[in-house]
This record gives C-alpha cells, sequence and structure tokens, in this order.
C-alpha cells in the first residue's frame, strides 16, 4: 500500500501532550473565557500580532460573526469574495445583513478592489475581505476606498496566522481581524478563533465582544452577573488555549517551514498558472490551476497524494446562488487544486509532489 502524503497535518510534539494533561489534571477545563491559559494565550497572541488587544472565541466562524456583530448591519450590505469558505457569508446573514459577491485577481486569488468600489451602493456598510491562502490582500487600497465610503472592514485573515501582514501594526489593518485556529491551520487547536479590534471605540467594542461571546453575561462579581443583551456561546476553553500556546511558541517555525515549501514549489512546479511566492505569505493553501481536475486528483490519489479544492464559489451553493457574473472566480473554480503543504513534508515527499504535478498536470 502507498502511504499517503497528507494534504493537512498539524505540527505537534509532546509539549501539546503536556499541556493537555495539564489542564486536564487541573480539574478547570472552561469558564466563560475567564480562565488561566485563555487569558494567557489572548496575551501572547496580542502581543504577537502587535495590537493591545485579543478576545478569543471558540472557531473562525464565532470571529467573523462577533466582528460584524459590532456594527449594525440589519439589511445592510456586506461585500465579500466569492471564492471563500462558506463561513465567510454565513457570518454576514447571522447579522442580518446581505452579502453582495465580488470578483478576485487572478494571481492571488484575494479580492480585487476594483470591483470592490463597483459593489458599492447606498446599503454598503462593510467590506469584508479575505486574505486567500495567507496572502495579503491589497488592503492598503481598501482602507482608502472604505475611508471615501465611509465604510467598515472586517478582514477575513483565517489562512493569515503568521504571515508578515498579520504582524504589522494594527492601525495597518481594518476595523477587526478575525483569525481562526482549526487543526489544519497554521496554528492547530482542536477549534479556536480570534478578533483584533482597530478602531475609536476599541475598549467598548472589547466589552461587547467579550459580553457576546458568553451568553451576554456582564457585570460578573462571583454568583452575581447581569445581561444587558443577547449573547452566544463562543468561549475558548482551556484545552485549546494550552495547545495554542504550544503552537503560538512554534509558530515563527512552521510559517518558515511552509515557506521554504512553497518557494520551492513555485520555482519547480512548471505549469503556469500556480500561487506565486511572496515573503509576506503563510502559506496556509499552496493552490495551482489545472485543466481536468478530477482526472488530476484522481491520478495524484492513486500515487498516494492527497490534494484538495479550496473553494466552491459561496455564489454557486443553494443557499447563495445568484446569477451574478464574477468571470475570474468562475475561471479558478473549475481548475483549482490544493496541494499537501505543512511542515511535517519531508524532502522525498515534497519532490514526489512536484513531480509527480509536473506529470499529472495539464
Amino acid at each position: 500500500m502507498v502511504k499517503k502524503i497528507k494534504l493537512f497535518d498539524p505540527y505537534v510534539n509532546n509539549s501539546e501532550e503536556k499541556a493537555i494533561l495539564s489542564v486536564l489534571k487541573s480539574h478547570l477545563w472552561a469558564a466563560g473565557g475567564n480562565s488561566p491559559h485563555v487569558e494567557k494565550f489572548e496575551k501572547k497572541f496580542a502581543k504577537y500580532v502587535n495590537t493591545t488587544n485579543c478576545i478569543s472565541v471558540n472557531s473562525g466562524t464565532a470571529a467573523l460573526h462577533l466582528a460584524l456583530s459590532l456594527f449594525n448591519l440589519k439589511n445592510k450590505e456586506v461585500i465579500l469574495p466569492s471564492l471563500s469558505f462558506v463561513s465567510t457569508a454565513h457570518a454576514v446573514l447571522y447579522n442580518d445583513a446581505i452579502p453582495i459577491f465580488t470578483d478576485i485577481e487572478l494571481d492571488t486569488l484575494c479580492v480585487s478592489p476594483k470591483e470592490i468600489e463597483e459593489k458599492i451602493t447606498k446599503k454598503s456598510a462593510v467590506v469584508l475581505p479575505v486574505h486567500f491562502g495567507g496572502m495579503p490582500c491589497k488592503i492598503d487600497e481598501i482602507l482608502k476606498i472604505s475611508k471615501n465610503y465611509r465604510l467598515k472592514i472586517v478582514e477575513d485573515a483565517a489562512h493569515a496566522v503568521g504571515s508578515k501582514y498579520a504582524r504589522k501594526k494594527i492601525g495597518s489593518h481594518g476595523d477587526a481581524v478575525c483569525f481562526s485556529f482549526h487543526p489544519v491551520k497554521n496554528l492547530a487547536m482542536p477549534n479556536g478563533g480570534a478578533i483584533t479590534i482597530n478602531n475609536k471605540n476599541q475598549l467598548n467594542s472589547i466589552k461587547k465582544l467579550k459580553a457576546r461571546r458568553w451568553c451576554g453575561i456582564t457585570n460578573r462579581k462571583e454568583a452575581n452577573y447581569d445581561v444587558n443583551e443577547l449573547g452566544w456561546n463562543f468561549y475558548l476553553n482551556e484545552f485549546s488555549a494550552a495547545i495554542g500556546l504550544e503552537q503560538l511558541k512554534k509558530l515563527d517555525l512552521i510559517t518558515t517551514k511552509r515557506k521554504q515549501i512553497a518557494k520551492q514549489y513555485h520555482n519547480e512546479i512548471q505549469i503556469s498558472e500556480k500561487m506565486k511566492y511572496s515573503d509576506e505569505c503563510s502559506y496556509h493553501l499552496f493552490w495551482i490551476l489545472v485543466k481536468n481536475r478530477n482526472e488530476f486528483r484522481k491520478k495524484m490519489k492513486n500515487v498516494g497524494i492527497e490534494t484538495g479544492t479550496h473553494y466552491k464559489p459561496i455564489h454557486h451553493m443553494k443557499l447563495y446562488r445568484s446569477k451574478i457574473k464574477l468571470p475570474v472566480t468562475d475561471y479558478v473554480a473549475k481548475k483549482i487544486v490544493t496541494i499537501p503543504i505543512h511542515p511535517n513534508l519531508d524532502k522525498n515527499q515534497i519532490s514526489s509532489i512536484i513531480k509527480n504535478v509536473n506529470k499529472f498536470a495539464e
């Protein structure tokens, strides 16, 4: 039997095992977000990404949901790319807003600033760009557009943990930046997410987010507390936070290894349409475009190499289906394949991936 090369694989050692056992033995597994490992992770992650505050949650989806909840979006429009995981659009619906899908740029698969501006109407309230695969979108251009039209920006940085862009001072970003810490992500947890805030009402926003991530609970003193508004059960647990702390120690190494692999892919994969190399990128994904995707993926599977399709455009799905024309998105949707990129790949596996991509791709 051919040993399978995994598409994703978390980079762990016995430090995560020790951290889990420590939490297990403590009998304090969760506490509404105000627990030792959670608070420590928030401080460490905030320092890592050069911001003053970090609000942890239990998923990237929860991060997007809560970040958008800071703005009154009922019946307002949120502009976002269709090429993303469906959570990006779900978060818009959770807030009673209307998703307006826009096209991407072929070289990065990130949302096009030009297309964003063309989609703006009187009902537009938020731009929700995605740093696809960890490649930074043209956020400076998007910030200028948002300022001109008085729009908010909530960034989907689920793929961008570890990127140089994500570590720039928070003044370089939109009103909120949302991260994801799923097992396949660069910083792995059983599940987790975070929001960093960059607006004039930062302290007020943080207060709201901390209440909303735990059922709206505020003013808690021992057994007494109050609830002023609706909230959700979105807080991070101690097990995930403990793993996150260990992963954070490794994140620079993880990112370096991913970038080394990405550079080799970019230099040695012989097809023309592929992810470019940038020192700014975290390389959560590495994508290529092939003509006969099903046949290509079948051949790769037969030689033990797992591949993926990230993503089916959201506007093709039944819940969101529309007749809008997004030519670049639709072109990419027919051809995109993601290939393995994670720190557990050895030299022989990387060489095998490159050799077989060049052999099977058209």
